[in-house]
């Protein structure tokens, strides 16, 4: 089932009247750490099923890591990153400082565990069961996505261009079939392109590509921020609610929650909801579980909408970076460096991908841009966190989607909710277990 088919008939709680509040029922019903798209989408799905919702974040509702992505709702995305030939390629892009990965060298000991575990997680006997839960959450996702989008008011916001994946040579095509062969397995729709085609499907292409592959169900938004900001809207008209705060502790135990905000007061919960991206880690350490959670930092550099006539999301894997074309403008970003939360930005990296972009599209104009670097939630296996923390029945996580946080956003409010209501999830979350590590 998708959509609102279950909003008719969730749980309500006890009436008040019949016994008296404890202290926990007297505060919030429902917390949520996190402002960005999975916190909103969790809001939204909850706050349907007439649930009390209070979202808190330190800056505000898709102000940060959502705000800035590269807008795909990437359904076809299914091929975790240790298969996608990064482990293959990773001594040769990390000798390029600025290219598609790079380490800090002082930060490389502290993320060696974390390496470990991603050399791992491309394991071939691991590789079908990581292809085949993507597989399904994105299955998921995008019936989700569309049932909300329609629900929300926001389908106008939605760009159905499909997307062109370009390759400069015949063996960096021959290196990705058997990704695209997988996909296939998986009744995901593509065209491998060339010559006219290739020219048609974007005019303006440097010579260097020789093919390209065309994903038509491939889909994109307007904007990543305006779309998280209509949703929240929608969820704030069922009656859910937003407190800028930092929540610097959490506990729980079988009866409810207890936040601790920067400013020493608390909140009381029922349920809570840790859906706080690259830094849910360290809440989640409160709560008795120790997850691998790491930082892709991402680079981007949004360029006035006139810069270049591009027609649909264009991706440039083997330089790690994608264009999109936004309604505010001209996005140009990606690319990987596994450097924490608390380093400052190295810009030089957007400006590498901006220079690479005016190669690859002869007479772009790289002026009037604007730098950006958020921080993507990544797991080894490429796998987000979706289930129960392991001592306290009251808490959900739901974190660690990486370079998919917006593609899957619809479908983990749809399981964050069946979690919280006690219902059967849509999907197996077992591949999803904060206990899997």
């Amino acid at each position: 089932m998708t959509g609102n088919s279950k909003l008719t008939d969730v749980g309500r709680r006890p009436p008040s009247a019949l016994r008296e509040p404890s202290p926990r029922e007297e505060g919030e019903e429902i917390a949520i750490v996190g402002g960005g798209i999975i916190g909103i989408c969790a809001a939204a799905f909850l706050a349907e099923a007439g649930r009390s919702v209070t979202i808190f974040d330190r800056t505000g509702i898709c102000e940060e890591t959502s705000s800035g992505n590269a807008a795909a709702f990437a359904f076809s995305d299914v091929l975790p990153l240790a298969h996608k030939g990064m482990i293959k390629n990773l001594p040769k892009w990390l000798a390029d400082p600025l290219g598609p990965l790079s380490i800090p060298p002082a930060y490389l000991p502290k993320l060696l565990p974390w390496l470990i575990r991603f050399w791992r997680a491309g394991a071939p006997a691991k590789y079908e069961a990581s292809l085949a839960a993507q597989a399904g959450m994105m299955k998921l996702a995008e019936a989700e996505w569309m049932d909300m989008l329609d629900r929300s008011g926001t389908r106008p916001m939605l760009r159905e261009d499909g997307s062109l994946e370009l390759y400069e040579s015949e063996a960096e095509f021959r290196a990705g079939l058997v990704g695209w062969s997988a996909r296939q397995r998986f009744g995901i729709g593509f065209r491998h392109v060339g010559g006219e085609e290739l020219a048609r499907l974007q005019p303006g292409l440097s010579p260097r590509f020789v093919k390209g592959t065309f994903v038509p169900g491939w889909k994109t938004v307007a904007d990543p921020k305006l779309l998280g900001k209509a949703i929240w809207a929608y969820a704030e008209a069922k009656g859910a609610r937003f407190e800028k705060a930092l929540i610097s502790q959490v506990a729980a135990d079988q009866d409810g929650v207890t936040l601790t905000l920067a400013d020493g007061t608390t909140r009381q919960a029922m349920h809570l909801v840790v859906a706080a991206g690259a830094w849910s880690h360290l809440l989640a350490r409160q709560l008795g579980d120790r997850i691998p959670l790491e930082t892709e930092r991402g680079y981007n550099t949004t360029l006035p909408k006139d810069a270049f006539d591009v027609q649909r999301q264009l991706i440039f894997s083997g330089h790690g970076f994608v264009i999109t074309p936004l309604e505010t403008g001209l996005r140009v970003g990606g690319a990987v460096e596994l450097g924490g939360i608390e380093r400052p930005p190295n810009y030089n990296r957007s400006k590498a991908l901006l220079q690479k972009a005016q190669k690859f599209l002869p007479g772009l104009d790289p002026s009037g841009g604007r730098e950006w670097m958020g921080f993507r939630p990544s797991l080894p296996d490429s796998v987000p966190v979706i289930g129960k923390a392991s001592g306290s029945r009251p808490v959900v996580y739901a974190f660690g989607h990486g370079h998919l946080g917006l593609t899957q956003a619809a479908a983990t409010g749809r399981l964050i909710r069946e979690l919280v209501l006690g219902q059967t999830p849509s999907v197996d979350l077992a591949p999803f277990s904060p206990q899997r590590f």
